[in-house]
C-alpha cells in the first residue's frame, strides 16, 4: 500500500510552532527529527540510555530539524501545505516575536511504500535499561547477557502505535510508575498507545490495569503486546476516551500525551481516582510545565513530584486523602 510522507523543514525553535499548527488542523500524529535528541543519546547522560549507536545515526546529527507526517489522503497533503504556508506568513508578520527563526518551513512530499514505513526505524531500537528495575526489549532482538538480571523485561513491538520507551517522556513515566505503583493497585493508562505503560504497571505489581486509546490500531497493538508479555490476565486494552464513557476507578492514572491534551482531560481525572490517588503526566515541554501545574491545582490535585529531562518534564500529582472526587 502506498502512502505520503510529508517532511517540514524547520529549526529547533520552530518545531513546536509547526507541531502546533498541525494540531490546529486536527493532525496529532507527527514525527519530530531533532539532532539534539541524538546528541543527548551520544552524551549518555543517564545510565539507562541506549548503548547502541551506528554511523548512520551519527550522520543524522548533521541534519536540519524537521516534522514529518504520514498520510494516505491526498487531500490532507494539500491541507498541510496550506497550513504551513499560513505558518510562514504568521512568522513573517512577527506573531512569534521579532526575529523568530522557524526555519525554512519547506514542505517536501514523497510517495512511499508502507512496508518501509513500518520497519525502517527497527534498526535503531535495541534492548536497554529504562529504569532501576525494568529493561525494554524489542520482540525481534535477543536480550544481551549484561541485561539478563533485570527484575522485569518488557517485550515490545509498537507496530503503528506510539511507545517504545526510548523517548524521554515514556522513560520518565516508567520511572515514575516504579516509584508509585504498589502491589494490588488499580491503574488506568489514558492514551495507552503500544501498551508499554500498562505492561510496566502490571509487571510492577498492579492487580488490575486498563489501557484506553481513541485509536483502534493502537488498541489492537496494545492487546498483542499484553499477550506477548503474559500480563493479559491483569491488564486489558480498549477503545475509549477518559473524558467520557469510561467507568473505571483507579488508584493511579498515567497519561503520556501532550501538554494541551493533559490540560483538557485533567478536570475529568478525579472522577477516575480514589481518594489519595496519583495522576502521572508526561509529554509536557518544560516551558508548558506551569500551565499543566495550574490545571492540576485547579482540579484539586497537589503536585507531589516533578522531573525534567532535556526539554520534557513528567509530573506526579495526588488527590487529597479525604473528599477526593469519585
Amino acid at each position: 500500500m502506498k502512502y505520503y510522507q510529508i517532511d517540514i523543514e524547520t529549526s529547533e525553535a520552530g518545531i513546536e510552532a509547526a507541531v502546533g499548527k498541525l494540531l490546529s488542523i486536527g493532525i496529532e500524529d507527527t514525527e519530530v527529527s531533532d539532532p539534539r535528541d541524538i546528541q543527548e543519546i551520544m552524551d549518555k547522560k543517564e545510565s539507562y540510555e541506549w548503548d547502541y549507536i551506528d554511523g548512520e545515526v551519527t550522520e543524522r546529527m548533521k541534519e536540519t530539524p524537521r516534522v514529518t507526517v504520514y498520510t494516505e489522503d491526498p487531500a490532507q497533503v494539500r491541507e498541510i501545505r496550506v497550513a504551513i504556508r499560513e505558518l510562514a506568513l504568521e512568522a513573517a508578520e512577527g506573531m512569534f516575536g521579532s526575529g523568530a527563526d522557524l526555519g525554512s518551513l519547506e514542505v517536501t512530499v514523497t510517495e512511499q511504500d508502507d512496508s518501509r514505513w513500518k520497519d525502517r526505524w527497527k534498526e535503531y531500537f535495541r534492548p536497554f535499561k529504562v529504569s532501576e528495575k525494568i529493561v525494554i526489549r524489542p520482540t525481534w532482538e535477543p536480550l544481551p547477557a549484561e541485561l539478563a538480571d533485570a527484575d522485569a523485561v518488557i517485550e515490545i513491538d509498537p507496530g503503528m502505535a506510539f511507545g517504545t520507551g526510548t523517548h524521554e517522556t515514556t522513560a520518565m513515566c516508567i520511572q515514575m510508575l516504579e516509584k508509585y505503583v504498589k502491589p494490588g493497585m488499580r491503574v488506568l493508562d489514558a492514551g495507552c498507545g503500544s501498551g508499554i505503560l500498562s505492561i510496566a504497571a502490571a509487571k510492577l505489581g498492579a492487580s488490575e490495569v486498563l489501557g484506553i486509546d481513541i485509536d483502534e490500531t493502537a488498541v489492537e497493538v496494545a492487546k498483542a503486546n499484553l499477550v506477548q508479555n503474559r500480563v493479559d490476565s491483569t491488564a486489558m486494552a480498549a477503545c475509549g476516551d477518559v473524558t467520557k464513557g469510561v467507568d473505571f476507578t483507579a488508584d493511579l492514572v498515567v497519561a503520556n500525551l501532550m501538554a494541551e491534551l493533559i490540560c483538557m482531560i485533567t478536570p475529568d481525572i478525579p472522577a477516575h481516582l480514589a481518594p489519595g490517588g496519583v495522576f502521572i503526566t508526561s509529554g509536557i515541554l518544560t516551558e508548558k510545565k506551569e500551565m499543566v501545574v495550574k490545571h492540576l491545582l485547579d482540579a484539586g490535585f497537589a503536585v507531589d513530584r516533578i522531573r525534567d529531562k532535556g526539554e520534557w518534564c513528567c509530573i506526579a500529582a495526588r488527590l487529597p486523602e479525604k473528599d477526593g472526587a469519585r
